[in-house]
């Protein structure tokens, strides 16, 4: 031991071949989804286990509600809310035909609200963060990002004094679990100065791009 912590750098011999066929073995070797017990049947090779995760169409995806701890499938997640927190008439007034603007008013107050696409079972949450320099409005689809689902863009506009402000993102961002901390990322960010009370009058529509990756 005392001869090894002696050598230099370039003098100590190189290990690192013996670890290389445990290495082998491991990249070789065939692993089951986490989410088997759910339904999943894939199998994929070892170390790759995050990347399919974030793919598998049978993932957990938590409910977006506040305070809610549900976790399910996606598809179950939309059942899930619509018979666990909302009224029939509040789920049918928002509901909307993708491609088609969608009136969306919300309370800055109330931080989210969710919606979902006629065609799909899908939740979309709309978000909005007050910061220092404004109000930041995000929509993100609560889902795996599975080819399944799709991929989607979407539209915001921002009426005010009869000037209109719009912003256009080309992917839609698909979450597992919605974040109430402001990522400032795919955002509409409306000024202060812009603001006329507590309520956001916005449009959004989402339009499907793909349903490949």
């Amino acid at each position: 031991m005392l001869f090894l912590l002696s050598q230099t750098e370039e003098q100590m011999p190189c290990l690192c071949f013996l670890y290389q066929p445990m290495e082998n073995i491991l990249e070789s070797i065939l692993v089951t989804c986490p989410n088997d017990m759910f339904g999943c049947t894939e199998g994929f090779l070892y170390g790759k286990e995050s990347a399919h995760e974030e793919e598998c169409i049978f993932s957990l995806c938590s409910c977006p509600s506040l305070d809610c701890e549900y976790s399910g499938r996606y598809e179950d997640l939309y059942d899930h809310y619509k018979l666990t927190h909302i009224s029939n008439s509040y789920w049918t007034t928002n509901c909307f035909r993708s491609s088609i603007p969608y009136k969306a008013p919300m309370l800055i107050s109330d931080k989210i609200q969710i919606t979902r696409v006629y065609e799909k079972k899908i939740l979309f949450a709309v978000q909005c963060f007050r910061e220092s320099c404004g109000v930041y409005v995000t929509v993100s689809c609560t889902a795996p990002s599975a080819p399944e689902v799709g991929q989607f863009s979407y539209q915001i506009s921002y009426t005010v004094d009869g000037h209109t402000m719009v912003y256009i993102s080309p992917q839609m961002k698909r979450v597992r679990k919605v974040s109430f901390e402001n990522s400032q990322e795919n955002f509409m960010l409306i000024p202060h100065n812009l603001l006329r009370s507590e309520l956001l009058d916005i449009k959004f529509s989402i339009v499907e791009t793909s349903n490949q990756e």
